[in-house]
């Protein structure tokens, strides 16, 4: 009996860590996925950044709603109508991340691919925050130490720019509250997602009406090529984020941020050796103080994993 019960006790315990080995491969596989992202949106560079940030809802829409149809699910929709509070937390949602998306849509096509990057390397440095505020997740002496040597290192590009480099602190900002946004709402991913894309949708699709009416609208008009890249936007777009919602579901905001440096070192990478962006100084002061912080996190999460708590 006794040895049944200890196979039973550590049965439950793997049982109860699955959900957080998922979301931490979820975590990987969404921002794997995103740090690819310049290499796609600079096949669109020639298409206006509000038309892409458009097509980019649309597409996403009509993707999620065909899933929705496959697999029966909209009752469930209506089931989140009725909870007006996590309702209006998704409609903020909605809103958040449209605006991430167009601000790294323009700054990506404008040549700030290398600044974009250096927005979701703060972005962690945010969640941890958010984390601590919010869902009141421990933040041990190390993170203190990284959060306060990256945010020395934006300080320091700060004053060698002469101006606060906000295209990189709106976008570390905005992704950390739709993050934060997502794992208080806790519901399904495709869900979340679908909603949010409905709520954007009807706005999207007016301004991409009066675009193509008034001649300017790069769909069709531009290219068969143009076309199928604006179609699949919608696609890349939506199953990272089914992964990123499947994370902040499943893990803490503070892990789940810093994984997220996978993404901006591809952006970075993609940047400097494909695109050929020379860093400034300020923005290598800034990658100074937050690779620091990353290392130094990284580095002490097993010396704090076996700390008493």
């Amino acid at each position: 009996m006794r040895g049944m019960h200890a196979g039973d006790f550590q049965s439950n315990k793997q049982h109860k860590r699955s959900p957080e080995t998922i979301g931490t491969l979820a975590a990987f596989a969404a921002y794997g996925m995103w740090g690819l992202f310049p290499l796609y949106w600079k096949q669109l560079k020639h298409v206006e950044s509000m038309q892409i940030l458009a097509h980019r809802i649309v597409w996403a829409g009509v993707f999620c709603l065909i899933l929705m149809i496959a697999w029966k699910r909209f009752s469930e929709i209506g089931k989140l109508l009725k909870q007006k509070k996590k309702f209006f937390l998704v409609f903020l949602a909605s809103i958040v991340v449209t605006s991430n998306w167009g601000l790294y849509i323009w700054a990506v096509n404008i040549g700030k691919v290398a600044e974009s990057a250096l927005g979701y390397y703060i972005n962690p440095l945010v969640s941890v925050l958010l984390g601590a505020l919010f869902f009141k997740e421990r933040v041990d002496p190390w993170t203190r130490l990284a959060v306060a040597l990256a945010a020395a290192g934006i300080v320091g590009a700060a004053i060698l720019y002469g101006s606060v480099p906000w295209v990189s602190l709106s976008l570390a900002v905005s992704f950390a509250v739709y993050g934060a946004l997502k794992k208080r709402v806790g519901i399904d991913p495709l869900i979340s997602l679908a909603v949010e894309t409905f709520i954007a949708a009807p706005f999207a699709l007016a301004f991409l009406f009066f675009r193509q009416a008034a001649g300017a609208g790069a769909f069709w008009n531009d290219g068969v090529l143009t076309t199928i890249f604006l179609i699949m936007a919608g696609v890349i777009t939506a199953i990272p984020l089914f992964f990123f919602a499947q994370a902040a579901n499943s893990i803490s905001l503070q892990k789940m941020g810093f994984i997220q440096y996978v993404s901006p070192c591809g952006q970075l990478f993609i940047g400097i050796v494909i695109y050929g962006e020379k860093p400034t100084a300020a923005l290598l002061m800034a990658f100074g103080g937050v690779i620091s912080a990353v290392l130094i996190y990284v580095s002490t999460r097993k010396r704090i994993a076996r700390s008493p708590r």
